[in-house]
């Protein structure tokens, strides 16, 4: 069996910075981690290695230094790892990163055989659209199955896998043909403690690293900054609220505390609400900011 696992290094968000003019992150300096979400997809791929055997393939776009993050990948158990990095993927938003993604997904099928599945996070801790894995599929022509929580089965004679996946209002189970793409939710799993065998072998493994041409990127407009249509137009931290919250305590009967401190607070909110039931008065009540503590 052979899996792709599409991983990201990210930024260690207590730390990001945006360029004023680009509104693009700008990473030098910045301390950087694997995006914990792809962690699960990586451990998702080791636990059906661990099952039917086969190989990982771990791929990431990104500058040379995401180098440390693929040998990171490696420690894990990960048998091979590819780097696509060109100065034309600079500034790619999602729909160009899935375009690219895809392009060296195809080459590395060419070049280590066919994956049955690629896995990704759920989304980036850095972007948070969770776009990527939906559009990786769409250019792969292969069904995705996204926010799973567990692979139950996988089935190579008929080739199908089986995966629980979180929806509103509660789970599902579906069943897909292989190929396919999977997005891991968080807590679906924990990723395991890398041997020392595998540790010694990242080590020195040499890293694929692939161009844009290597890579068989064929549409060099499909890529960076002329192929993102997102354009982010401000980037600026939310103001903090003026006037503070205001601390109601109630030992009994919180919720009519509460009503009566809103009251209070609002002289003019009980008559404005008697206007609305009356359909005489079309007058937006003001807003209050209470914070309940009910102490028992």
């Amino acid at each position: 069996m052979h899996t792709v696992v599409c991983i990201k290094q990210v930024p260690d968000s207590a730390q990001i910075r945006v360029h004023p003019v680009t509104n693009t992150i700008m990473r030098q300096g910045v301390p950087t981690i694997i995006n914990p979400y792809d962690l699960f997809a990586l451990e998702a791929a080791l636990e059906l290695r661990d099952k039917f055997g086969g190989e990982i393939t771990v791929l990431t776009m990104g500058p040379p230094s995401a180098e440390e993050s693929l040998r990171k990948a490696l420690t894990f158990g990960a048998n091979r790892a590819v780097l696509l990095t060109d100065r034309s993927f600079a500034g790619s938003d999602t729909l160009a990163t899935s375009y690219a993604l895809a392009c060296a997904i195809r080459n590395i099928g060419k070049e280590y055989g066919p994956p049955d599945v690629v896995f990704t996070g759920k989304q980036t801790i850095d972007g948070d659209t969770a776009q990527v894995g939906p559009g990786i599929a769409k250019r792969l022509g292969v069904q995705q199955l996204t926010y799973v929580s567990t692979i139950k089965a996988l089935d190579f004679k008929e080739r199908t896998i089986d995966a629980e996946r979180r929806c509103e209002g509660g789970v599902q189970v579906l069943r897909s043909k292989l190929p396919c793409l999977i997005s891991m939710l968080e807590a679906s799993n924990q990723i395991r403690r890398g041997a020392m065998i595998d540790a010694l072998r990242a080590a020195r493994a040499s890293i694929v690293k692939w161009s844009a041409q290597t890579a068989g990127v064929d549409d060099m407009g499909k890529c960076g900054l002329r192929g993102s249509p997102t354009v982010v137009k401000r980037v600026f931290a939310p103001s903090a609220r003026a006037e503070k919250a205001t601390w109601v305590e109630a030992a009994e009967q919180p919720a009519q505390a509460l009503i009566d401190a809103m009251f209070k607070r609002n002289p003019t909110l009980e008559t404005e609400l008697a206007q609305l039931a009356r359909g005489t008065s079309s007058a937006q009540t003001s807003g209050a900011t209470l914070t309940l503590v009910s102490r028992v």
